[in-house]
């Protein structure tokens, strides 16, 4: 008997939703049983199983698409799947983001000496420690402080400003109040403790308040710091040390600008934060739960084949894989016989941006002096003269990011990975090293170059002069000198700030800690030189017309005033050309001046402004000579090939005017 072929049914793949999976199977009905069911009425039987089958296709299509669409960084609509997805990009969502404010803080301290040698006491000057809180009562919203605050200490970058508070009755001081400005963050302070026990792999706890800012602190019942990292896997973390001949006897002399070294140190205490979609904060530890060593666990050289029961006994059949790193500290130490003590911040918001002279509370704040040898009255009436007050309103307070705000964020942080790559990264980077491991100024990044030797050179190539003289001007191509460029290395030449906001170069100790901080940012093919730029010091010179019924000496005073500000040493940048009309611009913008006159005196070429070099170190000028003259072309005064900046260094003394008369 002849076999029947059964033909294969037909099935529609493309259906998405409840009516198409409905007039799909009905069509499938009528095709394929045409003689089992031919009542395809809506009231039937038969159209009831129809619609739900079509129901749960319906349905199981939507899910899919759903979780499909989750998984999509772009799609994503769930405030969770966000969070988690953006967290795995290596990027934390923002809760709310606290307000700054600068705070200004007062004391007033007795004054010593007699007559008119009456000074302030600075011995009764109070330090306020960097985490002193200050508070407005009125809106309820606190704020911490980010630095250490020094009565004592007294430069143009951190002055403190003295007035007479009080005088006898021959009109001499007997107090002095003094003020001093710091930088603050809002955001209440709490503090959590966590019980360990037994070692769990990758614990976790949850601190209790929403919204939290910062962890500031983590400590064990041994006073151990735990360090929060970005993944578990990140072992170095910075850390730093004072400053003091115990630590580097050479790098010492350099701590009243460098007050820490940073350093890189490996710890297997540590932790990472993240965000879960109810603003709790949820803390995660390590894998390490075993008490022996790392290299006892994992196989080494000389341990592998080696059971974790017996060490000493080779076993070749034990599956031992190198790469199970779950109960050694490689990710962490889990936290046991112990309990962590957690300090952070939390609050923030648009709430925080508090009015000015509202933060006048200042009663939680931590305060060093030392008391040996002073009277015990002045100082406790120091200590309670201290007042804080801000003068400007606190700004920068703002809610959550919007969840699209997340989504972009996290794939610019992404795309970047906390990676240095071009010259921006780098100058970013380094702007943004805290203060108190060295201040930096300016920032100028080129690729380097080394010499070499050797033949077909082109011609926009360099050649080396002591080759031309030795050889009469001939070029000899098998000798020839050029500067070729180093693609593996870049020069960071930086400058700083001395105590009177004058340009100076950078001292060792800001060097090693640029280089520290660079170290787990840059690509590790990439070496960074850290070199000093040049500084040129400069004076300018004009002359001008006034308009009639003008003061020509309050004219005068205007212009000079005009050009301090122009010429403000933070305005200008390494490399930086000066272009004189843009001078005499400025100049013009003066009330009452009518011309700009180009000045007579020691100006052969007739420049609109006269610009000199100043370099005579003795009258506290770099030293550094340049030919003004040759270096300007086209109205323009360029720098020099070396990387150096121009600097106005003393304005009231190096910018000079003259009025030549009026009309």
């Amino acid at each position: 008997m002849a076999s029947t072929k059964i033909k294969p049914k037909q099935v529609e793949y493309l259906n998405k939703d409840f009516n198409a999976f409905k007039s799909t199977l009905v069509e499938y009905a009528k095709t394929y049983f045409p003689q089992s069911y031919a009542d395809f009425n809506e009231t039937s039987p038969g159209m009831m199983f129809i619609e739900m089958a079509s129901y749960v296709g319906d349905v199981l299509a939507f899910h899919i698409d759903e979780q499909f669409r989750e998984s999509l960084l772009v799609y994503a609509e769930e405030r969770k799947t966000i969070y988690d997805i953006a967290q795995s990009y290596g990027y934390k969502p923002t809760v709310t983001t606290p307000s700054t404010v600068t705070l200004d803080f007062f004391q007033t301290v007795p004054g010593t000496g007699t007559g008119n040698d009456i000074k302030p006491d600075y011995r009764y000057a109070y330090e306020i420690s960097a985490g002193s809180r200050a508070k407005s009562d009125e809106f309820g919203v606190s704020f911490r402080t980010t630095d250490n605050l020094d009565f004592k200490v007294s430069s143009s970058l951190d002055p403190t400003t003295v007035s007479i508070y009080e005088v006898d009755s021959d009109n001499l001081p007997t107090k002095f109040l003094l003020k001093k400005s710091v930088r603050a963050v809002s955001g209440d302070i709490a503090e959590e403790r966590f019980t360990f026990t037994t070692a769990k792999a990758y614990d976790q706890v949850v601190l209790e308040k929403d919204n939290v800012l910062e962890v500031i602190s983590c400590t064990d019942s041994d006073q151990n710091k735990w360090y929060e990292v970005e993944s578990l896997a990140q072992d170095l973390v910075f850390d730093d040390v004072a400053n003091t001949a115990d630590f580097d006897s050479q790098l010492s002399q350099y701590n009243d600008t460098v007050p820490y070294i940073l350093k890189m140190v490996r710890s297997q205490q540590r932790f990472k934060t993240r965000l879960r979609d109810d603003n709790k904060t949820m803390i995660q530890f390590g894998s390490g739960t075993s008490n022996q060593a790392d290299e006892e666990i994992v196989p080494n050289p000389s341990t592998v084949g080696n059971t974790f029961t017996n060490t000493n006994f080779l076993n070749t059949n034990s599956a031992l894989d190198p790469a199970n790193f779950l109960d050694t500290a490689v990710y962490g130490k889990a936290p046991s016989n112990t309990t962590l003590t957690f300090e952070y911040s939390y609050g923030g918001g648009i709430n925080d941006n508090v009015p000015s002279n509202s933060i006048t509370s200042a009663n939680g704040l931590t305060l060093v002096l030392n008391t040996l040898g002073l009277n015990a009255g002045l100082v406790n009436e120091s200590r309670g003269s201290i007042a804080v007050n801000n003068e400007v309103a606190a700004t920068g307070g703002r809610g959550a990011e919007t969840l699209n705000e997340i989504k972009e964020n996290a794939r610019q942080y992404f795309h970047a990975q906390m990676r240095s790559v071009s010259k921006q990264d780098y100058i970013t980077r380094v702007y943004n090293m805290p203060s108190k491991y060295g201040n930096i100024s300016k920032i100028y990044i080129t690729q380097d170059d080394q010499l070499n030797a050797g033949e077909g050179v082109l011609q926009d190539q360099v050649i080396n002069q002591d080759v031309l003289d030795a050889n009469d001007g001939e070029i000899q191509l098998s000798k020839l000198q050029v500067r070729v460029p180093n693609p593996n290395a870049l020069n960071m030449y930086v400058l700083g700030y001395d105590g009177s906001k004058k340009l100076a170069t950078v001292n060792e100790a800001t060097k090693r800690n640029i280089k520290t901080y660079l170290g787990p940012y840059r690509i590790l093919t990439d070496a960074v030189n850290i070199k000093n730029a040049f500084i040129i010091n400069i004076g300018v010179r004009f002359s001008i017309l006034t308009k009639k019924g003008y003061n020509k000496e309050k004219v005068i005073l205007n212009c000079i005033q005009k050009l301090k500000e122009y010429f403000d040493v933070d305005k200008w940048q390494i490399n930086q050309p000066i272009i004189l009309t843009d001078v005499a611009y400025e100049l013009s913008l003066v009330e009452g001046v009518n011309n700009i006159v180009p000045p007579k005196e020691n100006n052969p070429d007739g420049h609109i402004v006269v610009i000199e070099n100043k370099f005579k170190s003795g009258d506290g000028y770099s030293g550094n000579i340049y030919d003004i003259n040759d270096a300007i072309s086209d109205g323009t005064l360029y720098p020099s090939l070396d990387p150096s900046v121009f600097e106005v260094k003393f304005p009231d003394t190096d910018i000079t005017g003259r009025v030549l008369g009026d009309y």
